[in-house]
Formats: structure tokens, sequence, C-alpha cells
């Protein structure tokens, strides 16, 4: 139950971070907007660190594959298209559609086990709730 709790702040949080990002554009540059959003991140991931975690970055060399620390990387490719996504088409239109290609993103990792996921079993129910949600965008969109 949790999980479902932390998951909902994640969503909540991920919106109202692309509107103070977009506001921030409007003020400065996309881009210095990005660099200022991951420079502060991550004085935030080391503040925290230093408080609560201390474990060695050491553990970093370690990963395998190495293209699995491009996380960051695509972060803040991430925040630059979430930024113009909101610019272009508001936030509430960006969300719909970032959140179903999310959603269609992971049941394709799933499906195929990608990135070491481990492989699930194609069902239509998923397939038809991913419908579900194009139908309601649709919807939203049209009204």
């Amino acid at each position: 139950m949790f999980g479902f709790f932390i998951a909902l702040l994640s969503g909540a949080l991920m919106s109202i971070q692309g509107v103070f990002n977009t506001q921030v554009t409007k003020a400065s540059t996309i881009w210095v907007a990005n660099a200022f959003v991951q420079c502060t991140a991550l004085l935030v991931c080391l503040g925290v660190w230093l408080v609560s975690d201390r474990s060695s970055f050491g553990a970093l060399f370690k990963v395998h594959p190495k293209y699995m620390l491009l996380g960051g990387a695509i972060g803040a490719v991430i925040t630059y298209t979430v930024i113009k996504a909101m610019e272009m088409l508001g936030p509430a239109r960006s969300v719909m559609l970032i959140v179903v290609s999310q959603l269609a993103v992971a049941y394709l990792i799933e499906l195929f086990g990608l990135f070491g996921v481990e492989k699930q079993p194609f069902e239509m129910r998923k397939l038809t709730g991913m419908g579900l949600a194009i139908v309601g965008i649709i919807i939203f969109k049209w009204t």
C-alpha cells in the first residue's frame, strides 16, 4: 500500500516540477533551466547522502552493463522534453501523453524482458487498458 502512495506522490511531484521548470525557462533558456534543475537535484542528493547513507560511490563502477549508468543523461533529456511539451501543450495534455507513453514503454520493457527486467507474458487486459487510456486522451483533447 505504501508503494501505491509513493507512486501517486511521484506523479503529483512530476506534474508540479514540469510546471515549475517551464516557468523557470520563461525567465532564462531551456538549457539554463535544465542545468539548474539537474544541479539542484545533485545538491539535494548529495545532502541526503551525507546525512543518511554514506555508502561508497565506488559501487557505481560495479554496475553492469555500463549503459545502465545513463539515467542522469536521460534525466536531462526528460527535463527538456517535459518543459517543451508543457510549453506547447499545457500541463494537463502533456502529463496525459507522458503517462500513457510511460505506461506503453514500461509494458513493452516487461513484455520483452528488456534491460534485465523479468519477462512477463502478454495480457489482453493490459492492452485494453492502454487502449482505454488513449481513448481518454482523445476525449480530453476534444472537450
